[in-house]
C-alpha cells in the first residue's frame, strides 16, 4: 500500500476541507455517477487541486483495501511536512490551544486501534495524541481511513522516549493517570479535572513497567463480564467521555 496516501471517501473529504495543501493530486474512478465521489471532485476543484479520472484496477494498484474509488496523493509521508507538530513544539502547541486533556497511546501496534483510538479522540475534543517513536503504529493509510478524518483534527506526536517526555508533562503541571486493568482504584473514583494526560496500553500487555512508574495515579475500568479487558479504543472512549463528563460539571 502507499504509504504516501489517504484512500476512502469520507477520509478524503475531510482532508481536502481540513488540509488541502497536504495533497498532491486526488484519483477517482472514472466513467461511473457515484454522488459521493461527485461531491470529492466537487471539492477538490474548489481546493484547486488536480483530479485524475482513472480505472479501478489502476486504483487497486495505487492502494490495496477498500479504498471505495478515491485516493488521495499527499506531497509528503511524514505527518510533521502536513501542517503537524513534532516533539519539541508540543508544550507551545498545549499553551497555545489551552490544551488540557490529553492521549497517550503506549504500543499500540495495530493501525486500526490507532485510527478507532484517533476517532475516539476527536469525538471527545481531545485534539493531541502522543505515541512512542517505536513500538507503536505509525500515521499510514489504515490508520487515516479508520479514523474517518480524524487523522486531519487529531495531532498524532511520536515521541523518542516516552517515559521521559511524561515526566516532561509533570513538569508542565500535568497530571498522569494510567489505565492498568490491575487497578484498585475505579475510573470514576479519579478526579479528571485540571491538566490531565491519560494513558493506555496495548490490548493485552497493558502498560510497560517504565510507563507505569510515571503514571501519578493507576485507575481500571470496572469490569462486569468475564471479559479481563477491553479494545484499547473502547478502553480510551470509556475513559476519555468519564474525563469530559467531570469537566463539564455534569
Amino acid at each position: 500500500m502507499n504509504e504516501n496516501a489517504i484512500i476512502g471517501i469520507h477520509s478524503v473529504k475531510e482532508a481536502i476541507k481540513k488540509q488541502p495543501r497536504s495533497i498532491d493530486k486526488v484519483f477517482v474512478l472514472g466513467g461511473g455517477k457515484n454522488r459521493r465521489l461527485a461531491e470529492i471532485a466537487q471539492l477538490a476543484l474548489k481546493a484547486e487541486l488536480p483530479i485524475l479520472e482513472i480505472s479501478r484496477a489502476e486504483l487497486d494498484r495505487l492502494a490495496k483495501g477498500s479504498h471505495q474509488g478515491v485516493i488521495a496523493n499527499l506531497v509528503g509521508s511524514d505527518h510533521s511536512k502536513k501542517g503537524g507538530i513534532r516533539e519539541e513544539q508540543v508544550f507551545n502547541y498545549l499553551k497555545d490551544n489551552e490544551s488540557q486533556l490529553i492521549l497517550v497511546l503506549d504500543g499500540v501496534t495495530d493501525p486500526h486501534n490507532l485510527g478507532a483510538c484517533m476517532r475516539t479522540a476527536d469525538a471527545a475534543g481531545v485534539g493531541l495524541i502522543i505515541i512512542p517513536r517505536d513500538k507503536s503504529a505509525s500515521l499510514n493509510p489504515t490508520v487515516r481511513k479508520v479514523a474517518s478524518g480524524a487523522a486531519e483534527t487529531v495531532e498524532l506526536v511520536s515521541v523518542t522516549n516516552l517515559a521521559r517526555f511524561l515526566e516532561k508533562l509533570k513538569q508542565h503541571g500535568f497530571w498522569i493517570v494510567g489505565a492498568d486493568d490491575q487497578a484498585e482504584k475505579s475510573i470514576y473514583d479519579q478526579d479528571f479535572k485540571g491538566e490531565i494526560a491519560v494513558v493506555l496500553g496495548s490490548e493485552g500487555q497493558g502498560l510497560r513497567r517504565l510507563t507505569k512508574e510515571k503514571c501519578d495515579f493507576l485507575i481500571s475500568i470496572p469490569m462486569s463480564g468475564d471479559l479481563s479487558s477491553l479494545n484499547v479504543s473502547v478502553a480510551a472512549g470509556v475513559v476519555l467521555f468519564e474525563a469530559v463528563r467531570q469537566r463539564s460539571g455534569v
